[in-house]
């Protein structure tokens, strides 16, 4: 296990397939709209907090009110990584010990 911040994170081996795993074009389309979705959201994210830093460098007085917004941002990261993440593991059949 490891500790991030006050997340923790379970490194275990995955459960795979047995045989190769075949996906339809329409699958893989599928999966990589989620990827680009992820990808996507994690970028937003990651945007708020360079706005937040760049905010309170130049407004000091909005300090307050950024470290919320920056507070918010690694929980959502981690959602959105998760998500993708269920996707990902449930299309190619990879199971959780």
């Amino acid at each position: 296990m490891i500790r991030v911040g006050v997340q923790s994170i379970v490194i275990a081996n995955m459960g795979l397939p047995n045989e190769p795993v075949t996906l339809t074009v329409a699958e893989l389309g599928e999966l990589n709209r989620k990827l680009s979705t992820m990808r996507h959201d994690v970028n937003n994210h990651l945007s708020l907090i360079v706005a937040a830093v760049e905010l309170m460098r130049h407004k000091p007085q909005m300090t307050e009110r950024m470290v919320a917004t920056l507070g918010e941002q690694p929980s959502r990261i981690s959602e959105a990584l998760a998500r993708f993440s269920q996707e990902f593991e449930q299309t190619f059949g990879i199971t959780k010990p």
